[in-house]
């Protein structure tokens, strides 16, 4: 706790308040709701379906959530301006927010940048700022990774939103970024007491004192968990010269390919997540000849895509072979494909009738794809991928 306070002095104080989306269950939740009881920040609790709403009532000035939520808020504000014929200046102003902030790693922004940032500043951040209460100073990440280019985004036009790395065997955060040195894109330096090391297969190991000593009652778990101190977290990442941690993905979710290419999902599902009618994805190929991946439609932002085009309203599962809607689709897939090798790269994807869902069990209740449960629950679509021709507006390689 003295840690927390140490590190977040602007956000865990007496004037703040809080807004969880973490179920308490999680370690990240329960170790920063007692954070805020020793330093008097009233906490708010709240779901992804109640977002909107209770960003306005509650207008906390800072939350701390999974990335899907920030997914949420980009996607719902993007929607919202191409809805109201506003989407060309919103995307230029998302690319001058993400310019801007990138630039104040590099020694600032140029005179024309900083003017455009002003403009936009007018025209478009100060209402995505008002759609969250309009106190919001920062937000905390944690559970999975978010993409660098929303980090920059936020950073650019809103908020900073810092991310930190931890699991329930580290006692919550192992690294952290905090507001007066964070590098987006990574996940922070190592808290003081902890040790990081990348393994030669590129997995995080960690050592301190936060580490757990064991599991109750499995020493064999033990055992392959803990060598000579250090912990095998089974994600994998990198450490930059200054000792900035970046995860790239989870060692076990890793995808070989026939080829025998390697492949971690998580940096295309993260800019495939980026556009505002994808709800989720999976990318997928183990063992196959290329990469592919399920694509599941967000159903609001649906609603007013088919309302622009001038089409009635519809299910998803009417749309699934759509040619409008796959194009739509294939772009974000060839913009996704934009960000890895040739051989990483989506060669064909499925769009599913249903979303993936916590009830229906493809979902935790942070928001992470189980992907098991998908590539079972959807194993005939995985399969027509690789048996069938390419479908009208698939992208190519």
């Amino acid at each position: 706790m003295k840690g927390a306070q140490q590190f977040f002095p602007e956000l865990l104080s007496a004037q703040a308040t809080m807004l969880l989306f973490l179920p308490l269950a999680h370690v990240l939740a329960k170790a920063i709701q007692c954070c805020a009881v020793g330093t008097g920040t009233v906490v708010g609790h709240t779901t992804i379906p109640d977002l909107q709403r209770d960003l306005a009532s509650f207008r906390p000035t800072v939350i701390v959530a999974v990335p899907r939520v920030f997914e949420k808020v980009y996607n719902g504000a993007r929607q919202r301006a191409h809805d109201e014929g506003k989407g060309r200046i919103f995307d230029a102003a998302a690319d001058t927010a993400i310019a801007w902030s990138r630039a104040q790693d590099t020694g600032g922004a140029g005179l024309g940048l900083r003017i455009r940032h002003a403009v936009f500043d007018r025209l478009v951040y100060t209402r995505l700022r008002a759609a969250v209460g309009g106190n919001l100073q920062a937000a905390i990440s944690g559970s999975a990774p978010l993409g660098e280019r929303l980090g920059h985004f936020f950073r650019g036009s809103a908020w900073t939103v810092l991310e930190g790395y931890g699991l329930t065997e580290t006692t919550a955060a192992a690294s952290v970024n905090t507001m007066g040195t964070q590098r987006v894109g990574t996940v922070g330096r190592p808290l003081p007491g902890t040790s990081l090391r990348i393994a030669d297969d590129g997995e995080v190991l960690i050592k301190g004192g936060i580490v757990l000593q064991g599991y109750w009652g499995n020493k064999e778990a033990t055992a392959e968990a803990l060598e000579d101190g250090w912990f095998h977290s089974g994600d994998i990442g990198e450490l930059d010269d200054a000792g900035y941690l970046r995860i790239t993905g989870r060692k076990k979710e890793i995808l070989v390919t026939a080829g025998g290419k390697n492949v971690a999902p998580a940096v295309l599902e993260d800019r495939l997540r980026a556009h505002p009618l994808v709800s989720q994805c999976m990318v997928v190929g183990d063992a196959q000849p290329f990469i592919a991946a399920l694509v599941t439609i967000d159903t609001d932002a649906l609603a007013g895509w088919l309302e622009r085009a001038g089409r009635p309203a519809t299910d998803v599962a009417d749309l699934v072979d759509d040619p409008a809607l796959r194009a739509e689709i294939g772009a974000a897939v060839e913009d996704a494909n934009k960000a890895v090798s040739r051989a990483e790269q989506i060669r064909e994807f499925r769009i599913l009738p249903v979303d993936f869902t916590e009830e229906g069990g493809e979902m935790t209740p942070t928001m992470k794809v189980k992907r098991a449960v998908v590539a079972k629950t959807f194993a005939a679509d995985i399969a027509a991928i690789y048996n069938t021709p390419k479908p009208a507006g698939t992208p190519t390689a």
